[in-house]
């Protein structure tokens, strides 16, 4: 009888679509873990995956058997989260946008984890988009997702957590003539745009469709952070999220202009499903951006 360890590894070559990419996951060589593939297709006596020199892909019978497997390592997993004392342990698999970890979630996410020792939380860095498709797919538990411009698929729920206005910022020390005002700045300013594919790229659009002005666009990233680096260096100006770990204030090499008017916030939320096996961890996240002050906690340094 295949073991709990066995169907984490079928997930793992699920996932990642080679026994390399597995092993490198999971810490066993790709031999090894084809030899826990074989004995679990030998149990089930079927084969699960189409077998190439460099791929191993669900075939229709690991696909049907793919829902099913998910539910049992969920719960068997589960156990480890009714320890009465401690009502959180155990492994939490969540993604977060590396710009979260630099606003509120970052606070929330030790406050947690300081009341809960036994918790420990596996964090993924990416994108809001496929965050949430990873998120319904079950290869993970919830994520820290900015508001999605389009209805989410019915198997998931979005919370909102907390807000950041998008702001325009600019360097002290720029390598071109900075104008007077925002829109002047917007109009002649080299401008670092966050990638328009992006959920928070759009938003980027809709603050300069406010604003009404036509940019002139040196770059295109999808990190906040790096374009906050590159504004800080002169390179440009930006509209992004005001981050809530960021010292912008007292920044000596960056500063915000005020959009008169523009009230534009970027919404950041929790997405996961319906029902999952870490429950008791979403509703902590959740309850954490429910109290009316949450709890103060060190900043990060900008």
């Amino acid at each position: 009888m295949a073991s709990i360890r066995t169907l984490r590894i079928f997930l793992s070559v699920a996932r990642h679509g080679t026994f390399v990419a597995a092993g490198d996951e999971i810490g066993l060589t790709p031999a090894a873990v084809g030899l826990q593939i074989r004995a679990l297709e030998a149990d089930l006596n079927c084969q699960l995956f189409d077998r190439t020199a460099r791929a191993a892909v669900l075939n229709p019978h690991g696909r049907r058997l793919l829902p099913d497997i998910e539910d049992v390592v969920r719960r068997y997993e589960a156990l480890a989260m009714a320890d009465a004392s401690d009502d959180l342990a155990g492994t939490a698999v969540m993604g977060a946008l590396v710009s979260a970890l630099m606003g509120d979630f970052a606070n929330a996410l030790w406050d947690i984890k300081r009341k809960h020792r036994r918790l420990d939380v596996r964090l993924f860095a990416g994108l809001s988009a496929d965050f949430t498709r990873r998120v319904e797919a079950g290869e993970l538990d919830a994520a820290v997702v900015t508001q999605s411009p389009r209805p989410l698929p019915v198997s998931l729920i979005w919370t909102p957590l907390y807000s950041e206005p998008m702001v325009l910022i600019a360097p002290r020390s720029p390598h071109f003539v900075l104008a007077d005002c925002a829109a002047d700045i917007l109009r002649t300013a080299p401008f670092i745009r966050f990638d328009r594919s992006t959920w928070t790229g759009a938003l980027v659009d809709t603050v300069l469709a406010e604003v009404g002005v036509q940019v002139t666009e040196s770059m295109e990233l999808n990190s906040v952070e790096a374009i906050i680096e590159l504004v800080r260096h002169g390179f440009g100006v930006s509209i992004v999220p005001q981050l809530a770990n960021v010292a912008w204030r007292q920044d000596p090499e960056l500063h915000i202009v005020p959009l008169d008017g523009i009230g534009i916030r970027r919404h950041v939320g929790l997405v996961e499903r319906k029902h999952h096996a870490r429950i008791n961890f979403t509703t902590a996240v959740k309850s954490y951006f429910a109290k009316p002050e949450a709890e103060p906690v060190a900043r990060l340094a900008s």
